[in-house]
Parts: structure tokens; sequence; C-alpha cells
């Protein structure tokens, strides 16, 4: 949250495209001195001090596609700039109201989605809340059968392609719950298309020394060719 007091620190990376979860809405953003101003901006959300943003830099131009309220933070936006264009689906799950699995809405968007997922310049990219530690083997979507889900389109996770890493045996953690070194988890996520994730030039993860006077979730970076 406040996202207007550390804008800095990950604008830094000069990032292309953005986003952040638990963000203020925009009109609640000053970004001071010579900080990079976004070219666009998309927020979504019923609490003005806690949505999902997307901020694009460099001539980037966002636009929502078929918003589907039933998945409320998985946006699908058009992200552009005169022939180019990456379809990028912007993701905070949220755990469901009779059970404990944030899964299940991302799973659910993910079939809902379904022909917009079939084209090239695909990427799903924020806080998923989930892990196949967690997995429960008689859950359909579960996070193990969501990244199953995802490969069968040809879509695939830049971290675990980029470092060789087994998904649920991670070694660098996105989450350190309350900020507790001992509490580590990987939780957030970028998937993309085949014909980018072949483009993936780099998959970092913020350190916890580095990163968690600011949050307890640490920045996941991907650049491209």
């Amino acid at each position: 949250m406040a996202f207007r007091n550390k804008a800095e620190f990950i604008l830094q990376y000069q990032p292309d495209i953005l986003i952040i979860q638990e963000c203020e809405h925009p009109d609640k953003i000053i970004f001071k001195g010579d900080l990079p101003k976004p070219t666009d901006t998309y927020w979504f959300g019923h609490n003005q001090n806690k949505g999902l943003a997307v901020f694009s830099y460099g001539g980037l131009k966002i636009k929502l596609l078929d918003h589907n309220p039933e998945f409320k933070y998985i946006l699908p936006l058009k992200i552009h700039s005169g022939n180019l264009s990456w379809t990028l689906f912007a993701i905070w799950a949220q755990k469901p109201e009779h059970h404990d699995c944030y899964t299940e809405q991302v799973w659910n968007a993910v079939h809902y989605y379904s022909n917009i997922l079939k084209g090239d310049n695909i990427i799903l990219a924020g806080d998923f809340n989930s892990n196949t530690i967690w997995d429960k083997p008689k859950r359909i979507y579960n996070h193990s059968n969501l990244v199953e889900l995802l490969n069968s389109k040809s879509i695939f996770s830049t971290y675990h392609h980029y470092h060789n890493q087994a998904q649920g045996k991670e070694r660098d953690s996105t989450l350190f719950m309350h900020r507790k070194f001992d509490r580590p988890y990987h939780i957030d996520y970028c998937f993309v298309s085949q014909n980018l994730i072949d483009k993936v030039k780099n998959v970092e993860i913020g350190t916890y020394d580095a990163w968690t006077k600011y949050s307890d979730h640490k920045p996941l970076i991907v650049d491209f060719n």
C-alpha cells in the first residue's frame, strides 16, 4: 500500500509496464521531482486506497478489453504503441467466499478468456497468491493444474523457464509473510506465450534485505529482448 511513498525505488528500474497490487487510486499519487511520469495508467478497485494499478511508460498506451466483473482483479488489457501490441492480464488473485483457494478465480478466468489466450504476445502477471506446495490433489483448480492448463496453451512461467526451476521448489521467494525472513513463499508470477518466452533476457526477484522495508512482497522483474 501507499505506492506514492515508494514509487521512486521501483522506478529506478525504468519499467515499460508496471503492475502494482494494493495501490491507491492514481489521483492520490504525485510522482516526486524528476521521477518519470507514466504514459498511461489503468486502475481498478472498490477502495480508493487499495486497488490494482497498471502503469505504462515509453509511449505505451493501455486499453481495457472485455472485463468480466466476476473476475474483479484479473484485468484484460491491451498494451500498445503503433503496430506493436500485447495482451496483458494484470492479476491480483482474491480468496473466494466459500473456501480458501485463491487459484479458483484465475483458473476460471483462464477458461473464460480462452479465445484471447490463443494468440501471441500474451502476458499474465501479478500476485497469484498460490503455489504448488498448497495443492489439494482432489481440487481440480489447484496451482499445479493451473500451470498445466497454461502450458497446454503454450504459456509458460518466465521465472521457472529462465532459472530452470520446478514449481513448488523455487529457490527465490516473492513474499515474506508479515516481512518475516522465516516465512518465505513464491506466489508472484509472470507467464508469457511461447513467442515471448523465447525472448526473455533476464528474470530477477528483489532480495529480502533490499525490499523488506518497503513491502512484504519482492518485485518480480522480467526483461525481454
